[in-house]
């Protein structure tokens, strides 16, 4: 067994690893990569293989927990800012483990499935309440929240305010691993495949009612096409052409603006391959509008 300063400092470390990959704009890993992670020459898997959580032996409490696209466990959203996770069945060691993360307030890892096999993950999350007798641990999103106490008992203001703080926190990464996904890790307008200069945007954005984290609400978008995107310089009908502001064509200032925007006016959009991935017609009118206006 490890002492608490040796497992803290490679907690710490994993989570250090793993922004790491993220700071490339790569946030989804693989079963594969997950169950075969090392830490210099350590191997030390973040995932078990076929079971929803991970105990080390050396560690005196969870490290990750992990939902499955179909799997057999109600992992639910409870909140934006609180997710549950049910009891492993019967009296497993597993939740023993969790129950004692939740007594020594240990940071974990949270793999959310985006689809089979690939996962995208919050880090630190924090069991914030144990309910033995409904069988089932709440997990908080942020690490400031867990400060909180119960979520169950959090007055109506401290719930909204938790719920905004950490919305655009929660879903960013899977929204921004399935998206890339969706486009190929390509932008939507002009085609650029370079990764780490893309972003998965909102078309209604997520401060609004409408503005849901999913695909259809999604376009992967170089910074550029992002930023012009995002300030009404750029439109999309939902016809899916690409429209540029009238005076910004009028516009000489260079080669930047006349091929990276100007020349995009008119231009198709580029579709994800699966119909079902493909942004919704009625999001864009309506984020359209506030372009045309």
């Amino acid at each position: 067994m490890y002492s608490p300063e040796k497992e803290l400092a490679l907690r710490l470390e994993i989570f250090r690893l793993l922004e790491e990959r993220e700071v490339t704009g790569q946030y989804e890993f693989s079963r594969d990569e997950l169950a075969n992670f090392y830490i210099g020459e350590l191997r030390l898997p973040l995932i078990d293989r076929g079971r929803g959580i991970r105990n080390p032996a050396e560690f005196s409490s969870t490290l990750s927990i992990m939902t499955t696209v179909d799997g057999p466990y109600a992992d639910v959203l409870d909140t934006a800012a609180f997710v549950k996770y049910d009891y492993r069945a019967g009296n497993s060691s597993d939740n023993v483990k969790l129950q004692r993360a939740h007594q020594l307030h240990a940071p974990l890892i949270y793999f959310e499935a985006i689809r089979t096999g690939v996962y995208a993950a919050h880090y630190p999350v924090y069991v914030v309440a144990d309910d033995p007798v409904a069988r089932v641990f709440t997990i908080t999103m942020d690490e400031s929240l867990r400060f909180f106490g119960d979520p169950t008992t959090l007055p109506p203001d401290q719930r909204a305010y938790a719920e905004r703080t950490v919305r655009a926190r929660l879903h960013q990464p899977a929204f921004r691993a399935k998206v890339m996904h969706a486009y190929a890790d390509s932008c939507a307008v002009c085609s650029l495949k370079h990764v780490s200069l893309l972003d998965a945007a909102h078309i209604i954005p997520d401060g609004e009612r409408d503005g849901f984290a999913r695909v259809t609400n999604g376009l992967a978008l170089c910074k550029i096409h992002h930023a012009a995107y995002d300030r009404d310089l750029l439109g999309i009908t939902p016809d899916f052409i690409v429209r540029i502001d009238h005076a910004l064509l009028d516009e000489v200032d260079g080669p930047m603006l006349r091929h990276g925007l100007q020349d995009m006016h008119g231009r198709a959009l580029v579709l994800p391959r699966r119909t079902a991935d493909r942004p919704s017609r009625e999001a864009l009118a309506t984020r359209y509008e506030q372009f045309a206006a």
